[in-house]
């Protein structure tokens, strides 16, 4: 359930910063700002809402999963992809959240691994079928060749 939740906070932290910035035209960086001091002060005034563990992780995520919503509309402009950014950010991070400790902007390098690997796999269906063509062009090469 811990992880349900830090999941559905790093989406909400990318979509959320998508839509302030692109379609309230607030741009990125107040966008993002004005979400992470929304929920820092939440859980500032209210830290005993939840369990001590999430209340201090569900900041970082948010805030780190705001970093990928700073994306430009001109690069993505798929809720989807950014719900998907937003999870495997949220995943890398508690599986690798110890490794980063004294080391600063791990989590905006988080949002950038997270974002360029989910629009890679995006581009990597959406081409599947021209990929696959060459694939078969490059095949049928080595084999003349071979003969």
């Amino acid at each position: 359930m811990t992880l349900f939740i830090l999941i559905i906070s790093g989406i909400l932290g990318a979509t959320l910063t998508f839509f302030i910035s692109e379609k309230l035209k607030q741009g990125p960086v107040k966008a993002s700002a004005l979400l992470a001091l929304t929920v820092g002060l939440f859980f500032y005034c209210f830290p005993n809402w939840l369990d001590p563990y999430l209340t201090k992780h569900i900041q970082v995520v948010f805030i780190g999963a705001s970093f990928i919503g700073m994306v430009s509309a001109s690069t993505m402009k798929n809720y989807a992809l950014l719900a998907i950014a937003g999870t495997l950010f949220t995943l890398i991070y508690m599986s690798k959240r110890n490794v980063f400790n004294g080391y600063g902007g791990s989590l905006g390098t988080l949002a950038f691994v997270a974002l360029l690997s989910t629009m890679a796999f995006a581009t990597a269906i959406a081409e599947q079928r021209k990929i696959k063509a060459r694939m078969t062009l490059i095949w049928k090469t080595i084999k003349k060749r071979l003969k």
